[in-house]
C-alpha cells in the first residue's frame, strides 16, 4: 500500500499519514461554510481540495476505512443581522444559504461528506459544545463571566504553536473584543449571553449560544468520534484564530490530546494581487460563473491548478486556459468502468498525489499520456473488449487518472460539448457531418477550413466520430 505524506502546518513538515486499522477509519475533518450568504470561488477552494484528498484517501484505503466531515455553521451574528435586516428568521436565512452551497459545490464535483454536521445539532448532548465547556471550567482552563464563558489562553502552555505567532501579534491579529470581564485580551468566547429575541439555548451560564471556535471542536467529538482525528483541513485564514483556539481548547478538554495529527491549509485566491473576500467586494459565486456558461468541471480544474498550500490568481484567462486542457482531454479519454480503477497500478504517474497531494505535477502527468503508448502497468487487468489497440489503452487510463482528481472525463459527453462551442458553431459540425456521410468532400473541406480560422479543429478518429478541438 503507498504512503501518503501530507505537509502539517504545526511542524512544518510532511508527516505521514497513519494506515487506518481494523476498525480505526482515516478521519478528515474541513471547516464548512457559515451560511449567511453565498459561498465565492475562493470558499470553494477548500471543498474542491479536500474532496479531492478524500476521493485519494478513498482510492488507496478504500471508501470503509475513511470518515469525512464538512461543517455548516447555521448560528452565527451574520446570521442573525442577516435575518433581522430581511424579517425573516435565523433558521430560514441558514436553511437558504446551505441549500446554495451544497449545489454550488456539487456542480464543483464535489462528492457528499460522510457528514456534514450542523452547529445547532450539537450544542447539548454528551459530547455537544455545553458538556466541553463544562469540562474546561472543571479542569481550570475557563471561566464564567458576566453571562460569558472564556477560554483562558495562558493556562495551555501551547497557545500560538500552530500560528507561529508572538502573543501580542496574535491579539492584536484577533481584533478581540476589549471587556472589562477578561482576564486577558487574548482570551475567546465559549459562550455568551442571548437575548430574549436571539436564538439561545438553556446552560449552566443562562440562556446563550455557543462561541464559533467551540463549535467546531463539538462537532469533531461528536461526528467522528474521537479526541485526535487524522487531518483537520481548512482555508489559510482559518489557520489563526480558529485552527488555533480549536486546538487548544480540544486539548485541554481531552486532557492533552492533540486535535489532529496532521494540519493542512490551502492558499488564498486572489483577484490580481489582492486576496479575494467579502469584507473586500471583490468576490465571484461559483453560482454566477455556472450561469455565465462556465462548466463546473471548468472551476474545479482552474481551482487544482495551483498546488493547494500557493496562492492562485483567478482570472478568465485561468478559466479559458482550464478550459482548452478539459476539451482536448475529453475527445482523448476513453470511459472504462469504475470498478477497474483499482486495478490499475499507476506507478510513477500516480506518485505526485502521494506528495503532499501535488495536483499541477499530477496533472503534467496526465498530459504525457495523451500521446503515450502503454506506459502503465497492469493493463492486462483492463476490460476493454476485444483487443484494444495502445491507443485505446492510453485513452483509459486517462479516464481513470481523471476520475481520481475529481474529473469525469468521456469523449461522448455531448453536453460538455454544447458548453464549448456556439450553436452556430454546432450547426457547422453537423453539417460537416452530413456532408462526410453523402461524400461530399468539398464542402465538408470548406467547413473544416472555415472552422479551422475560427480557432476549432474538426477532425475523425477511427470509429468514426468528429473531434472538435481548440486549436
Amino acid at each position: 500500500m503507498p504512503e501518503i505524506r501530507l505537509y502539517d502546518t504545526l511542524t512544518r513538515q510532511k508527516q505521514p499519514l497513519r494506515t487506518p486499522e481494523p476498525g480505526k477509519p482515516l478521519t478528515l475533518y474541513v471547516c464548512g461554510p457559515t451560511v449567511y450568504g453565498r459561498a465565492h470561488i475562493g470558499n470553494a477552494r477548500p471543498a474542491v481540495v479536500f474532496d479531492t484528498l478524500y476521493r485519494l484517501l478513498r482510492h488507496v484505503h478504500g471508501p470503509d476505512n475513511v470518515r469525512y466531515a464538512r461543517n455548516i455553521t447555521d448560528i452565527d451574528d451574520k446570521i442573525m443581522a442577516k435575518a433581522v435586516a430581511e424579517n425573516r428568521s435565523p433558521q430560514a436565512v441558514a436553511a437558504e444559504f446551505e441549500a446554495h452551497y451544497f449545489a454550488d459545490m456539487a456542480a464543483l464535483g464535489c462528492l457528499k461528506p460522510d457528514f456534514n454536521p450542523r452547529a445547532t445539532e450539537h450544542i447539548a448532548g454528551d459530547h455537544g459544545m455545553i458538556a466541553m465547556i463544562e469540562a474546561l471550567i472543571g479542569r481550570g482552563h475557563a471561566y464564567e463571566a458576566n453571562g460569558h464563558v472564556l477560554f483562558e489562553i495562558s493556562k495551555f502552555p501551547g497557545y500560538g504553536a500552530l500560528s507561529k505567532r508572538p502573543m501580542d501579534e496574535m491579539i492584536a491579529g484577533a481584533r478581540v473584543e476589549v471587556a472589562p470581564y477578561k482576564r486577558s485580551p487574548g482570551d475567546f468566547v465559549l459562550w455568551k449571553p442571548s437575548t430574549a429575541d436571539q436564538p439561545g439555548w438553556d446552560s449552566p451560564w443562562g440562556r446563550g449560544r455557543p462561541g464559533w471556535h467551540i463549535e467546531c471542536s463539538a462537532m469533531i467529538r461528536g461526528v467522528l468520534e474521537t479526541d485526535t482525528i487524522d487531518i483537520h483541513g481548512g482555508g489559510l485564514d482559518l489557520q489563526f484564530p480558529h485552527h488555533e483556539n480549536e486546538r487548544a481548547q480540544s486539548c485541554c478538554a481531552h486532557g492533552g490530546a492533540e486535535l489532529a495529527r496532521i494540519w493542512m491549509h490551502n492558499g488564498f485566491l486572489t483577484m490580481g494581487e489582492t486576496k479575494m473576500s467579502k469584507s473586500l467586494g471583490n468576490i465571484i459565486t461559483p453560482g454566477e460563473l455556472l450561469a455565465a456558461g462556465w462548466p463546473g468541471e471548468v472551476l474545479r480544474l482552474a481551482l487544482l491548478s495551483a498546488h493547494y498550500r500557493q496562492p492562485l490568481r483567478w482570472d478568465d484567462a485561468l478559466l479559458r486556459q482550464s478550459e482548452r486542457v478539459l476539451h482536448k482531454w475529453h475527445h482523448e479519454a476513453r470511459r472504462v468502468d469504475e470498478a477497474e480503477l483499482q486495478k490499475v497500478e499507476f506507478g510513477n504517474l500516480f506518485d505526485p498525489l502521494l506528495n503532499d497531494l501535488n495536483i499541477p505535477l499530477y496533472i503534467s502527468n496526465m498530459h504525457s499520456v495523451v500521446p503515450s503508448i502503454s506506459i502503465m502497468k497492469g493493463i492486462e487487468n483492463l476490460n476493454y473488449g476485444d483487443s484494444p489497440g495502445d491507443n485505446d489503452i492510453s485513452r483509459s487510463i486517462l479516464h481513470l487518472l481523471g476520475k481520481i482528481i475529481g474529473l469525469d472525463l468521456d469523449r461522448n459527453k455531448s453536453g460538455y460539448i454544447a458548453t464549448f462551442l456556439s450553436d452556430e458553431q454546432e450547426a457547422q459540425v453537423e453539417l460537416y457531418i452530413k456532408a462526410r456521410s453523402e461524400k461530399n468532400w468539398d464542402l465538408a473541406d470548406a467547413i473544416r477550413d472555415s472552422m479551422a480560422k475560427d480557432g476549432i479543429a474538426l477532425s475523425v478518429n477511427r470509429h468514426g466520430d468528429v473531434i472538435r478541438r481548440l486549436i
